[in-house]
């Protein structure tokens, strides 16, 4: 309820934390699509889907949680895997697109914050540090490999096929069992661990290309 109540205490902030959310959920699902139709996939461009328009992309569920918890989901863009030339490493590289956006999005943003006309900008420091979680939130959650999240396309590129069947046979219940992972609060160390290589991995970038 803590973001929620931003609507009755600070409506401006609030308007502008679900608009970051939403467009970094939002670039995620169209990164999908765009490498989609790179590797010969272009099931969501002919359905209107690589497009910034919320409209679009809007999910019921993904937009309550938003309003609710400050965390939520788009509809997934579609893609027709079996298209995809290349098929493992296709796989593996539209799967891991949304996550590397939301990553992308994240070190850029913790560039404008290591500048100096921005440390002296309290509000638009403290916007971008909100950027910066967010986005490292959304890319490790992605990264689970549990059915329907990013890693589990990934962990199946690199199954053998009977392995692959098994793993999607859980799709159908991957909702429910994320549901009750994440209120038992079992998935915070899997989360907790994936952010932190991604920290790692952002200032071990920004590092090189110092």
């Amino acid at each position: 309820m803590g973001f929620l109540s931003l609507l009755f205490t600070n409506p401006a902030l609030f308007i502008l934390l679900a608009l970051i959310l939403l467009y970094s959920v939002i670039f995620h699902e169209v990164a999908h699509g765009w490498v989609a139709r790179l590797f010969g996939d272009d099931t969501a461009w002919r359905y209107g889907r690589l497009t910034l328009n919320p409209i679009s992309h809007l999910d019921p569920i993904g937009t309550l949680m938003l309003f609710l918890v400050g965390f939520g989901w788009a509809k997934p863009v579609p893609v027709n895997y079996y298209r995809l030339s290349n098929s493992r490493f296709g796989l593996i590289a539209v799967s891991l697109a949304g996550c590397l956006t939301n990553i992308l999005i994240a070190s850029i943003a913790i560039v404008l914050l290591q500048l100096q006309s921005t440390s002296t900008n309290t509000a638009f420091g403290t916007l971008l540090s909100i950027v910066v979680r967010i986005n490292i939130i959304l890319g490790a959650f992605n990264l689970i490999p549990i059915p329907p999240l990013d890693g589990s396309r990934i962990l199946m590129s690199l199954l053998p096929r009977d392995a692959q069947q098994e793993l999607a046979r859980i799709e159908p219940y991957g909702f429910f069992i994320l549901a009750f992972l994440l209120f038992t609060g079992l998935l915070n160390p899997v989360i907790n661990l994936l952010k932190n290589l991604i920290y790692g991995f952002i200032y071990l970038l920004l590092s090189i290309f110092r």
